[in-house]
């Protein structure tokens, strides 16, 4: 991944640790948050079922929609989301949500997973649209990058 990338989404992610740590938010602030969080997850959902479909071979490969959802995943992944994640929105402060308290207790542990997201992404979007093997080839990564977040940060189903 772009070195300079990576730095920036470290960086922004320890300097809004902090801040984010000592928000005080109103519970009708706090929803707003977790639906723009849970959207924005949607989104990644939507993207990942098109690449992980083509790749599964359930929907013919075509380059264009390949290209098309990972450059949305860079999108997404590479976007400020530090506002939908303010303290009290965890799954034990908050109903409807599956986010663990350990997401705040662990903003270094959260920056690595963050930039191994956008490092996915990024490795995605340069093999998406260059055939199927080379999709395929790139999806280990890409799902474990949201596996090891989720597996961390988010109760299990």
């Amino acid at each position: 991944m772009n070195k300079y990338l990576a730095g920036l989404v470290m960086a922004g992610l320890t300097m809004a640790g902090s801040a984010i740590a000592e928000s005080h938010m109103s519970e009708e602030d706090l929803m707003k948050a977790v639906t723009a969080r849970q959207s924005t997850m949607k989104l990644y959902a939507f993207n990942l079922g098109t690449l992980g479909a083509m790749a599964r071979g359930t929907i013919d490969y075509n380059a264009d929609a390949a290209e098309a959802a990972a450059g949305n995943l860079v999108k997404l992944s590479s976007m400020n989301q530090m506002a939908m994640w303010p303290a009290g929105s965890d799954m034990e402060s908050l109903e409807g949500t599956k986010a663990l308290p350990a997401l705040w207790e662990d903003m270094a542990g959260v920056g690595e997973a963050a930039a191994a997201m956008t490092e996915a992404a990024v490795a995605m979007e340069a093999a998406a649209g260059t055939d199927l093997a080379s999709l395929q080839g790139a999806m280990g990564a890409l799902g474990g990058a949201c596996g090891g977040c989720h597996k961390a940060y988010r109760a299990s189903d």
